[in-house]
């Protein structure tokens, strides 16, 4: 037990921290975009009208605008789809050095359209920074849950997801008009993202490559042992070595899992099944409605200066991913996941009345705080969770094809919302947010009757699980497969409202 709680050494934090700079990445270009846009669109004028001789026309101009903002997720469709691919020939920490090669390339396109007088630059970098971030948010979660030690993989796990919301929360106050917002400047906050390329650049030949790659892809034993050693910081590693080869044993004994058997074996269809569900709901929950959009959710319901309403959400964002860190591998993921999207629902009702009863003054106030209790409850679960249950969920070979599918579904229902949010919201009006508070109670009562909980539990065992097969000790592990509450689940739900009661009111007090 003495070498258990020794697992978290600075050699490890160094290696999760480099791998995260993807994850802040995706976060930064997913937010980079909405701050600059009345200055986009006077770029997409301006060089209409050297081009043409005559302004561009408002309905041409709105197309190329959202084609700039959509195109994104496109890109990022097909980058997470390849991750499997790329990750099983290159390795984890290889592939995540060349894919910073893409932000080079994407950062350049787009800090160089003003130069070049282009627009269709832009929508080339945006294409191709997508594809980056399609690909950093299947390795960055990949390499995470493969070098982090079992006790402590969830809490790691939502390092992802910090990551993401830092990112976010940058883009958005380095946006402001006088910061980098501005007419000449927001070229530079466009292209930004190769800095933090570069930086991963120069630290990742100092982190180890996955010892699960190096011991079951590449068979090399020896070179798995003393990453382990290195990363847990004692020479013991038996432990985490059998349980690899163990694992190891079982993939010999099936042929290379394929995108396509994930869908045709029945064995992977459960846990598919609950993967693709898990990252719908971290979609189709709304959040990214909220965000691409919260300043206009608050100008709408009267707050006067909504860009700092929208920076408050931020804030709340980074604060509660914190939270979710250190209570994840004491509550459990599915524990978690179904305070996130009950809590969410309740949000969206909340926002629905607020809307509703604008012109009350009081009630401006509880917009903003609606939009607050939403995007604190998103990062409690349904934020970070899905991003790494997923590589709980799959054994070593199908676990790239895995989070390939995952990760697609994740960004095919990022970029739906996106695009029919603001026609949803001109057909709906204040309602709209009833939809999405549908589509939480129906990922609510799936969670609690098919995801079961996967904390402390070896990937091995968790695969054993959905396969039926018995484990192969008497342990305390719950049923597999089976979705169960923890034990205690009535005392530590209780635990974790006090806490996020107490978490919500000191930053509202802030």
């Amino acid at each position: 037990m003495e070498g258990e709680k020794k697992q978290v050494t600075c050699y490890l934090l160094f290696s999760l921290l480099t791998a995260v700079i993807g994850s802040l990445q995706f976060g930064y270009n997913t937010g980079v975009i909405n701050a600059p846009e009345q200055q986009l669109r006077a770029f997409f004028n301006a060089t209409w009208m050297e081009r043409y001789g005559e302004p561009i026309k408002p309905g041409v101009c709105t197309i190329v605008w959202s084609f700039a903002v959509a195109i994104f997720s496109v890109g990022g469709m097909m980058g997470s789809f390849s991750v499997g691919v790329i990750a099983n020939k290159f390795g984890r920490r290889k592939s995540m050095f060349l894919v910073n090669i893409l932000a080079l390339i994407g950062g350049g396109l787009m800090g160089l359209c003003t130069l070049c007088s282009s627009f269709e630059m832009i929508i080339a970098g945006r294409l191709i920074i997508g594809l980056f971030c399609g690909l950093f948010t299947g390795l960055t979660p990949m390499y995470v849950g493969e070098v982090s030690p079992t006790p402590l993989r969830g809490a790691f796990g939502t390092l992802h997801q910090l990551g993401v919301v830092i990112g976010i929360l940058i883009a958005q106050i380095f946006g402001l008009e006088y910061l980098l917002g501005s007419y000449k400047l927001w070229p530079v906050l466009l292209s930004l993202t190769v800095l933090p390329a570069i930086v991963q650049c120069i630290l990742l030949p100092f982190c180890p490559e996955s010892p699960r790659y190096l011991l079951i892809n590449l068979n090399e034993e020896e070179q798995a042992r003393k990453a382990l050693v290195r990363l847990r910081g004692y020479e013991d590693v038996g432990k985490d070595m059998q349980d690899m080869k163990e694992e190891s044993a079982k993939m010999a004994m099936e042929k290379k899992v394929t995108i396509p058997e994930l869908f045709r074996i029945a064995a992977y269809r459960q846990p598919l099944l609950i993967a693709v569900m898990l990252h719908l709901s971290q979609q189709l929950s709304g959040i990214n409605a909220v965000f691409y959009y919260s300043t206009g959710i608050f100008k709408s319901a009267g707050v006067s200066q909504p860009i700092y309403a929208t920076i408050g959400a931020g804030v709340v964002n980074t604060v509660f991913t914190v939270v979710s860190l250190f209570l994840v591998e004491r509550a459990g993921r599915r524990t978690l996941h179904l305070i996130g999207l009950g809590g969410m629902a309740i949000s969206a009702l909340a926002m629905t009345i607020a809307l509703l009863l604008k012109d009350i003054e009081a009630v401006r106030y509880l917009s903003i705080a609606a939009v607050f209790a939403f995007v604190a409850m998103f990062e409690m679960g349904p934020g970070p969770i899905p991003w790494f249950i997923v590589a709980e969920l799959f054994s070593q070979g199908p676990r790239p094809a895995a989070m390939a599918v995952a990760g697609c579904s994740n960004w095919t229902a990022n970029f739906l919302v996106g695009i029919s949010f603001p026609k949803l919201e001109e057909l709906c009006g204040p309602y709209v947010f009833i939809i999405f508070m549908i589509f939480l109670i129906i990922f609510f009562i799936f969670t609690y009757f098919k995801v079961p909980e996967t904390k402390g539990r070896t990937f091995d065992d968790i695969a054993r699980g959905f396969s039926g097969a018995p484990p192969p000790t008497a342990t305390s592990v719950e049923e597999p497969g089976r979705a169960t509450l923890p034990k205690k689940g009535i005392f530590t739900f209780g635990l974790l409202i006090l806490t996020i009661f107490n978490c919500q009111n000191a930053v509202f007090c802030f």
